[in-house]
């Protein structure tokens, strides 16, 4: 059974730049495609009646996301994002605006309930103003932060640090005190090389070796012919029983070789040439006699 969907499979975005840009008139700064998504940016004033018109007038019915961008070179320094999606057509498009950090944007509450939290985010995040927002509060970090965390000259290890106090029994706010002083980093490739020298470093420098030795023949090492075959008169071949070394098999195998092997030396006791041990042994008689009560016993 062929089920249809109303919906495209694939987002199309061929002539939607000039369709929106035509609907938008003079509320559209500029548009361009990137990434295969479309961009629209829009005035600051005019982003509500621009998001009611792809709203109600082109089907994008859903508010995703809004995000926020920091560019401190810039005058206006913010842009503010809004991601909208088309369920008709499976479309997605992005809207921008710039802003600063004394100008509001306009709220889109009235358009999107949820634009509520998502500007409070923005807001928590970047310090960005929402005209209109009732319930401008943070909303992601703690009670009485300072700063906006996302802003690019917000410090890496910000202002507070919060610990458990087992004198107090309770969290504690304390100024950021760092243990240990920060590394100063040059930003240098690794594989360029800094211009000082690094502790350890003075190992690197290697004395010059001098002339290495070498051996023009064998005489001069005592290897050759002979002596290889002196080695291997001795060495029996491993007895292998299931074929695999390394298995606690290959112990070595006796072979007759023909060649008479000296044998272990007579006892010290069948010397007929040997002298009699001398008795060095003095004092022992009291160690070994039995005590007579002990006897009588």
């Amino acid at each position: 059974m062929t089920v249809f969907h109303p919906a495209p499979r694939f987002t199309r975005i061929e002539g939607l730049k000039g369709t929106l840009s035509r609907a938008l008139g003079d509320h559209l700064i500029r548009a361009h495609e990137e990434h295969g998504e479309l961009m629209l940016t829009v005035r600051r004033g005019s982003i509500e009646d621009a998001l009611r018109t792809l709203r109600d007038d082109h089907a994008y019915q859903q508010l995703m996301e809004i995000a926020g961008v920091d560019y401190p070179g810039r005058p206006e320094r913010f842009e503010v994002v809004y991601m909208l999606l088309s369920l008709t057509t499976n479309s997605r498009i992005m809207v921008k605006v710039t802003t600063s950090e004394e100008v509001p944007v306009p709220t889109v509450t009235t358009l999107w309930p949820n634009a509520g939290w998502l500007e409070r985010e923005v807001f928590d995040m970047f310090g960005v103003l929402f005209d209109g927002n009732t319930d401008l509060r943070r909303i992601l970090t703690d009670y009485g932060f300072e700063g906006h965390p996302f802003r690019k000259d917000f410090p890496l290890t910000g202002y507070q640090e919060l610990r458990y106090s087992e004198d107090e029994k309770r969290v504690v706010y304390e100024p950021v005190d760092l243990p240990q002083d920060l590394r100063q980093f040059d930003f240098l490739s690794p594989w360029e090389g800094a211009d000082y020298v690094l502790p350890g470093d003075e190992k690197a420098e290697v004395p010059p070796v001098d002339e290495v030795k070498t051996t023009d023949s064998t005489k001069d090492t005592g290897a050759g012919k002979k002596t290889d075959e002196k080695a291997a008169e001795h060495v029996a071949p491993a007895k292998l029983r299931s074929g695999i070394a390394g298995q606690g098999d290959g112990e070595p195998a006796p072979v007759d070789s023909d060649i008479d092997e000296p044998g272990a030396p007579d006892p010290t006791e069948d010397r007929l040439d040997q002298p009699a041990r001398e008795n060095t042994a003095k004092d022992t008689g009291g160690a070994t006699e039995v005590d007579k009560e002990e006897r009588d016993t």
